[in-house]
C-alpha cells in the first residue's frame, strides 16, 4: 500500500472511531428528539440568531438540507426564521425561548459526554489525547482555507487590505501609509499586470496576497496578510507556494518581495521557504529586507 493509501486508510479509521464514539450515528443525538445536525444547528444560531447565507457557509450545507433542517426546528418551536426588515432577501434565524432552554440542556450533556471520553484515561493519557485534538482541530481547519483570485475591489479584498494596513501603521516604527508606498494602487495586481489572492474561511475573509507580473521582469508579492485568527494554519506558506506556481504558469523565473524589519515572523517564514536575502531592487520606504527565490517554469502546453 502506498504512502497516500496509508494515509487515506488512517482518515477513514479515525473518522470511524469518531463518529461511533461521540453518537453522531443516533438519531437521537445526546439522548434528545433530534439528530447531531439539528443540534448543531442550534448552536451555531447561538444567542445572537445568524442569517441564513451565513449558517450555510459557516456549516458547508447546501440550500435544500438547510431548509429542511430550519423546518424541522419552526416546527417544533425552537427557532423562528424572518426576513430583515432593511432587506427582506436576507433571512434571519432566531432561537425562541424553548430553543434557548434546548441549547442549555444540550451543552449540559455535551461537556458530560467530553467528560466521559476522558473518564478511564489517566493523567497523561487526557493530556495527549486534549494536544492531538488540538492539532486534529487545527489541521482540519486549514485544509477547510479556500484560496481564490479575486478583483482587488472586491469588498472581501478591501477589508484585508484595510485590516492589513491598520497592522502595519501599529507595528511599524514610522507607522505606515499606503500612499507612501510603491503600490499605492491595488488595481496594479489585476490582470493583466498581476493578480489578487483571497484566502475564506468558512466563507469569511482571512487573507491576501497580491502578485505583480510585469512583462519581461520578475514577479512580485505584495500586499500578504494572514488575520491573527487564522495564523499557524499553515496559510503564509500557501500563498508563498500559489504565487510561486501563479508567476511559473506566466513564464517568470524569478520571484521577488521585500519586508520591514518589524516583521519577523515574516522573514523567517520567507528564508524557510527557500527565498534569498539579495540587495534592495527598489525604493520602497518601508522595506529593510529584500528577497528572491528562483522558480521553476511551468511547461508549456
Amino acid at each position: 500500500m502506498d504512502d497516500d493509501a496509508t494515509q487515506i486508510e488512517q482518515v477513514r479509521r479515525f473518522n470511524r472511531t469518531v463518529t461511533e464514539r461521540v453518537g453522531v450515528l443516533h438519531d437521537h443525538y445526546l439522548g434528545r428528539d433530534r439528530p447531531i445536525g439539528e443540534a448543531r444547528l442550534l448552536w451555531e444560531i447561538g444567542e445572537r440568531g445568524r442569517d441564513v447565507r451565513w449558517l450555510r457557509e459557516r456549516l458547508g450545507l447546501d440550500s435544500g438540507y438547510l431548509s429542511r433542517l430550519l423546518r424541522s426546528l419552526e416546527t417544533a418551536g425552537l427557532a423562528t426564521v424572518e426576513p430583515r426588515p432593511e432587506d427582506r432577501r436576507v433571512r434571519t434565524v432566531r432561537l425562541t425561548d424553548a430553543g434557548r432552554a434546548e441549547c442549555a440542556l444540550l451543552d449540559v450533556r455535551s461537556d458530560e459526554l467530553a467528560g466521559s471520553l476522558l473518564a478511564s484515561l489517566n493523567t497523561a493519557q487526557r493530556a495527549r489525547l486534549v494536544a492531538a485534538m488540538g492539532d486534529v482541530e487545527r489541521l482540519l481547519t486549514a485544509a477547510t482555507v479556500t484560496l481564490d483570485a479575486v478583483d482587488p475591489d472586491h469588498p472581501d479584498a478591501e477589508y484585508c487590505l484595510r485590516s492589513y494596513f491598520t497592522e502595519l501603521r501599529e507595528r511599524f516604527e514610522a507607522g505606515f501609509d499606503p500612499a507612501r508606498s510603491l503600490l499605492p494602487d491595488a488595481g496594479e495586481l489585476r490582470p493583466p499586470h498581476g493578480l489578487f489572492l483571497l484566502a475564506r474561511l468558512h466563507g469569511e475573509p482571512v487573507g491576501c496576497a497580491g502578485l505583480k507580473l510585469p512583462p519581461g521582469a520578475p514577479a512580485e508579492i505584495k500586499r500578504m496578510w494572514v488575520a491573527p485568527r487564522a495564523r499557524r494554519l499553515g496559510l503564509g506558506r500557501r500563498f508563498l507556494a500559489e504565487a510561486e506556481a501563479r508567476a511559473a504558469q506566466h513564464g517568470c523565473e524569478v520571484l521577488r518581495l521585500e519586508t520591514n524589519k518589524a516583521l519577523g515572523a515574516a522573514i523567517s517564514l520567507y528564508r524557510s521557504a527557500g527565498f534569498q536575502e539579495i540587495p534592495a531592487y527598489n525604493d520602497e520606504l518601508y522595506a529593510h529586507h529584500w528577497f528572491e527565490k528562483r522558480i521553476t517554469t511551468a511547461p508549456s502546453r
